[in-house]
């Protein structure tokens, strides 16, 4: 049992978080989990790497400049006959008949430097386009991705406010439960109170303690997820500086619809989605047009040497190619496409209308949770005067131990209702600025 008992403290005291020495103030929160969170930074990554694939696409206008040296052994006719007019080594001899059909082996090293240049593919600007969008997508994804890391930062930060709260609310209750149960000592010494009052005020001031307990664990929990949200280190703690406000997001509906049109990532990604399908019909259709291409090319050809030179020789020229028909490849291509793009639209459309809701259902849902906070507030008071009379009548012997703990427990339940409506009004504001997207801003104006 002592090791056991040893164990259990080394245990708890290796498992404590590091806590920070100092609060930090939401601001500050923000700027520090959009500095360190590993969801930004791979949504980064992404769009460098849709950068880079926009930049490789740009590449196609740009000429390709090939060098090779090859290096070819035969005594197959047709190949020793072009070795030796590339080397120009062809003689008279050669034209013998015997020498044509039986020739001996041959090697050849050709060393070339070529240049290929697209003049005209209707694809190329198209595909870079496609390109465009898509890394604007990406821009679109990490706004997205900010907005969502700040409203996770303010929901770890009320939870911490509340938290810190809650306790506070638990340390009343206790302070009150053992002078409750002094009182009813007092009593029972006196010879006008019950053995029994006595007991249950002190049961009562256990359930305290226990709740007390509770919120203690429930604040260190808050901290570690506070600083899990500011992408601190792992198992570190960090204390809020000082309680936050409900944002004011105060508009008509339509002015906040019109808002969330503007500013919500999530729609603008899906807005990309769709310029990039509608940019993919065309790029099936540019399969109909010619290309035109231009190339050129010179090498030189050795007998024995690599990278010699017994004759050297050039080429330039240009070559137009229209495929006239594929099998209706092309034809289902582009309703492919156009499929996607219809679709892609309507997806848009429905995003919209989804916003909406969301705005609808976040104005309400700010507007009730505020109604609420006042109402809670109003009934703390008449709690709090109840508790007081009852007080003064249990002193003077009028009322039960019993109608004193009822007192009590009706103004800790209406203190931590209070606790709740207003995390809830914080809450439900800033979700209503995260449904116009406008959150972060809100924040770091």
């Amino acid at each position: 049992m002592k090791l056991l008992h040893y164990v259990l403290i080394v245990g708890a005291l290796t498992s404590t978080p590091v806590l920070a020495d100092q609060g930090v103030t939401l601001p500050e929160a923000v700027r520090q989990a959009l500095r360190n969170s590993n969801l930004l930074k791979a949504e980064q990554f992404a769009l460098q790497a849709a950068t880079a694939g926009q930049d490789g696409v740009k590449s196609r206008y740009f000429p390709k400049v090939t060098f090779e040296e090859m290096f070819t052994a035969s005594n197959s006719p047709t190949r020793t006959f072009m070795m030796k007019l590339d080397q120009g080594r062809f003689s008279t001899d050669d034209f013998i008949i015997n020498n044509l059909n039986n020739p001996g082996t041959e090697t050849d090293f050709r060393t070339a430097i070529t240049l290929e240049q697209t003049l005209y593919d209707r694809s190329v600007g198209i595909s870079v386009d496609i390109a465009a969008k898509e890394r604007e997508e990406h821009e679109s994804s990490q706004q997205l991705r900010r907005e969502q890391v700040t409203l996770e930062v303010v929901s770890s930060y009320v939870t911490v406010q509340k938290t810190q709260a809650q306790l506070g609310v638990a340390e009343k209750g206790l302070i009150s439960a053992r002078e409750h149960l002094r009182l009813a000592g007092v009593r029972v010494a006196a010879g006008t109170g019950l053995k029994s009052d006595e007991l249950r005020a002190r049961t009562f001031m256990a359930e305290m303690e226990e709740q007390e307990i509770h919120a203690r664990n429930s604040l260190e929990i808050a901290r570690l997820r506070f600083g899990k949200a500011l992408g601190g280190p792992a198992g570190a703690a960090f204390d809020i500086g000082g309680e936050i406000q409900p944002l004011f997001v105060a508009a008509l509906q339509e002015d906040l619809f019109r808002l969330a049109l503007e500013h919500r990532a999530d729609l603008k990604e899906l807005e990309r989605q769709h310029e990039r399908a509608e940019l993919g019909v065309g790029l099936a259709r540019s399969s109909w047009y010619p290309t035109l291409h231009a190339g050129a090319a010179f090498q030189t050809n050795a007998r024995s040497v690599p990278f010699g030179a017994d004759k050297n020789s050039w080429y330039a020229g240009a070559a137009l190619r229209w495929e006239l028909f594929d099998g209706m490849r092309r034809s289902r291509e582009q309703a492919k496409a156009g499929a996607l793009q219809a679709g892609a639209a309507e997806m848009l459309e429905q995003y919209k209308k989804e916003i909406a809701y969301q705005v609808a259902e976040s104005r309400l849902r700010r507007d009730e949770a505020a109604k609420r906070a006042e109402v809670a507030r109003s009934a703390v008071a008449d709690a709090e005067e109840g508790l007081r009379l009852v007080e003064k009548r249990f002193e003077g012997t009028l009322a039960t131990v019993v109608e004193l703990l009822d007192a009590q427990t009706s103004v800790n339940r209406t203190r931590a209702s209070v606790i709740d409506t207003d995390a809830d009004l914080v809450l439900a504001s800033a979700q209503l600025a995260y449904s116009v997207g406008i959150l972060r801003k809100e924040i770091l104006p």
